[in-house]
This record gives C-alpha cells, structure tokens and sequence, in this order.
C-alpha cells in the first residue's frame, strides 16, 4: 500500500478524484477516509464480497439441483436420511464454507498490520454476503428446472446487487473533504450495499449486517419451504416445450449450439454495452478532475498503460469489457463439458458428427460471442462519447482498446478447449480460476505497485491500446500464436479421447 500510494496526501487526491467520477465508484468500495487500512478496504472489500458469494451461490446450486439431475438425490431421498437431508447438508456445507473465508480473509488482513476490529468487520462482511446468497443460490435451485437455469438466475442477482451497491455508491454525498461518501437509499437494497456500510477502520458500523442476517433467515427459510411443497425433479418455473421436429435453420450442430448459447450471449453482449457506455460518458469529468493535478495525472495513466491524456485514461475500462468477453468465451466452450458429463453428446456424437467438429462448433461460437461482446462495448462507448459532446479521438481510442480486447479473451476460450480435452473433469474449475487470476493482476496490479512483467502476464494487460501517435500492439502476435496453438492442439487431441463422465 505504501509503495502504491505514497503519503497520505496522494491517497487523499486519488479518492478526490473518485468522488468526481461515478464511473469508479461502480467498481469499487464506499471511500471512508484516507488511511492506509480505509483505502485497502475501499479498493478490495467489493472484490471480495463478490467471490464469496459467487463461491456459495454455486455451491448451493451444485449439491442441490445438480445432484437432483445426475440422480444422486434421489438415491439419497430413498434412505432413512430422507429428502430434507440434502438441503440441510447443503446450507451447513455452505455457512461452514463462508465463515472459513470469512476467517481468512480477517487473519490477512490482521497480519498485515490492518487494526483487529475492522479486520472482524470485513471478516463478518464476507460471512454474511456469502449465507446470503447461499440462500439465493438454494431458492434458485428450487425454483428453476435445470441447474444451468438456477445458476444463471443467482449469478445475475450477485451482479446485479453488486452493480446496484456501486450505483448507490456512485450516487452518494461526499464529505467536504473528499475523503468519504455516504450512500444514497440505493445501497441500502444490496447485500453489498449493508457490508460496504459497516465502514470498517472508521466507524466500524456493524449494525447494517442485521440486514445481512435478516435476509439469510428469509431466504434460507423460503428454500425449506419451496423444498417442502415440490416434488423431486420438479420446479415452480416449468421448462420451456421446444417444438416436435426442429427447423430448417437448426439441421447442424453449430445451430444447435448458438441456440444452447443464445440466452447467456444475450446476457454477456448487454454488460458489454453498459459497460462501455460507462467508459466514455464521463470520461470529460475525469479529465476537468485531472487538470492541474499530476497525482490524478499519474494514476490514471498507471490504470491505462498509456501517455494518452485524460479521457483515454478512462479507457482502463475497456479491461473489464475484455474480462466479459473471456467469460462468453470460457462459458460457451465449457458447455461441451457440460453436455458431456450430462450425455446429451453422446447423442449427436452418435450420429455423423465428429468429435473434432464437435469442440470446433463450441469454440467457433465461443469466439462470435467474445466479439460481439466487445462489439457492443464500442458500440456503447460511441454513444456515450456522443451523449457527452467528445471528440472523435475519444471514439477511435475506445475502437482500438475495445478490439485489443478481442484476441485475449478468445485465448481464454482456447484454453478452456485444451482443458476439456486434457483435464476434462477439472476443466470447469481450471478455466474459470485461469480467467479470475488474470483479471486481477489486470484490474489490481497496477493499483498494487506489480512489476510491469507481472502484469503484461495477463492477457487483458497485453492487448492493444491507443497512444498519443497511434496504437501500441504490445504483445498481440505472442496471444495470436498461443491462442491458435491451443486452439489445433484441443481440436488435434479431441478425438484421440473417450467421452469421459
């Protein structure tokens, strides 16, 4: 932290320039002072109520609706345990599970010379975000017919209230100072909004974590009695009847798999939009903001990786477009596996279509998705460049970083390739740890004084950017050459491989 941000005057300027820019706060924490401790907390606690949840939410989804269609609840149901046993054991697994990285999350930040109360309060913060969306995760699974229907149901609420926590954020009073925001009413409707609002190593403000425990019990509660009125193997929400015999545009199996593909596309396509709208509509704040002030100056060009002025600094946004695209990527490709251990592959495998074919179809989509992913996001950035009267510069600076964008996140769908064909039962795992990894060192390494090396390790730090004279390819031939080796060696080695379960 010291090395990142110096004294505290520079600390002070940087959440100066935070509270001019909306833009940040969507991103980040509530600012609650200009210490040490306060910032680290500001910077990361979002990022760390966002795993846990995401952590729990899956988990819930997993031993509940993903045992009931692999048939290990039913043989479970069948014994003396009975059907509530699942449920039960799934909410303790998780609480267990929330209060272990709630615990080390506090013996980090404890032994890094954080004060003890505050490191509780983060501690208390991640427990409770993650029982809270446990039971989203629980009620999901009984509401939705699928697990895949029940996941994507609770990931869009834990983005959803995430987002809706930074805009809550972003819409607050700033202190006279600069140095800390109250939240608007918007926050107060989050489970991150309630964390964020303990303000820990300032007032250390626990009582917004009733809210936490309030909406645990309710929902915890809900999953038990939805569990109660349902049948196994049925859902509240029925599954959709698909037609008797499919149309002429559905005869191959790349139809088939943009049609699997479509809904959570749609889904990653409008964040890429949002997203880049964000990243250019106020970009001329940052840039009155800056005038004047070479800490404000330094800061956002250390977040870029460019010279470029102001506005193009606000273009460090483009790296979390590019994360939006690994993750259509790396969700698409990794539907094969998915098909594979449900054995629905055994049935088209079983026809003509080659295993080659097969993953080649999932990839081919994988990549359309990541583009036009990004397509939207400079889309977007065009509007909102519009919307608030920039230049044309602005626009060709948010084209090339949002393009720079394209070839890193379709490495990440040939490195999902690889793991299903070499790692197919850890692939999902793997694929997804690759993706979070090299979105941190993008987004935090910078902010945290990495060296320049480990940095331009992740994809998203080595793409393309604009410069002052033109663009900067940094390392685009070196992910030309590792994403199309992966892609031939999955596509080579798929068929030397059974099906595995």
């Amino acid at each position: 932290m010291r090395s990142s941000y110096g004294d505290e005057q520079e600390r002070v300027a940087l959440l100066g320039t935070v509270m001019a820019n909306p833009v940040v706060l969507l991103f980040r924490g509530l600012p609650s002072g200009a210490g040490e401790a306060q910032m680290v907390a500001f910077l990361l606690l979002p990022w760390l109520l966002l795993l846990v949840a995401l952590m729990c939410s899956f988990l819930a989804v997993r031993h509940t609706r993903g045992d009931e269609e692999e048939g290990r609840l039913e043989l479970v149901s069948a014994t003396a345990a009975g059907r509530t046993a699942p449920l039960v054991a799934t909410a303790l697994h998780g609480v267990g599970a929330s209060i272990v990285a709630g615990a080390v999350v506090a013996v980090i930040f404890v032994a890094s010379g954080a004060p003890p109360v505050g490191a509780a309060l983060i501690a208390a913060g991640c427990t409770l975000a993650g029982t809270v969306f446990l039971g989203v995760g629980l009620v999901s699974a009984e509401l939705m017919p699928t697990s895949r229907a029940a996941n994507a149901l609770a990931v869009w609420l834990v983005v959803g209230t995430f987002v809706l926590a930074g805009a809550g954020n972003a819409l607050g009073t700033p202190s006279a100072d600069l140095t800390r925001m109250t939240s608007s009413a918007l926050a107060w409707f989050s489970p991150f909004g309630w964390a964020e609002n303990t303000r820990p190593f300032d007032t250390d403000d626990a009582w917004p974590l009733a809210a936490s425990v309030l909406a645990t019990l309710v929902l915890l509660g809900g999953a038990a009695l939805l569990h109660a009125r349902r049948d196994l193997g049925a859902s509240f929400v029925p599954p959709r009847t698909g037609r008797a015999a499919a149309r002429p545009g559905f005869a191959t199996h790349l139809a088939l798999t943009v049609r699997q593909s479509r809904a959570a596309g749609i889904g990653w396509i409008v964040a890429g939009l949002l997203v880049g709208i964000l990243s250019t509509s106020l970009a001329g704040v940052a840039s009155r903001i800056g005038e004047g002030n070479p800490a404000v100056t330094s800061l956002l060009q250390a977040l870029s990786g460019t010279s470029a002025d102001l506005s193009r600094g606000l273009i460090v946004f483009f790296v979390m477009l590019g994360i939006f695209a690994a993750c259509a990527a790396t969700q698409t490709v990794l539907r094969a596996r998915q098909d594979e251990t449900q054995g629905t592959a055994e049935l088209v495998l079983g026809g003509g279509l080659t295993r080659t074919r097969w993953l080649a179809d999932h990839v081919v989509v994988a990549a359309a998705c990541a583009v036009l992913t990004i397509a939207a996001g400079i889309a977007g950035a065009a509007a909102g460049a519009l919307s608030g009267g920039t230049d044309a510069d602005l626009i060709r600076a948010a084209a090339v970083a949002g393009a720079g964008q394209i070839v890193p996140a379709c490495l990440f769908a040939a490195w999902a390739a690889v793991l299903v064909v070499a790692l197919p039962r850890t692939a999902i795992a793997l694929a997804w740890a690759l993706v979070a990894v090299a979105a941190v060192i993008a987004l935090f390494g910078p902010l945290f004084g990495l060296s320049t090396a480990v940095v331009n390790a992740s994809p998203f730090a080595s793409g393309p950017v604009p410069t002052g004279e033109g663009v900067d390819p940094r390392g685009i031939v070196p992910l030309l050459v590792v994403a199309a080796v992966g892609v031939a060696a999955a596509l080579g080695g798929i068929h030397r491989r059974e099906l595995v379960a």
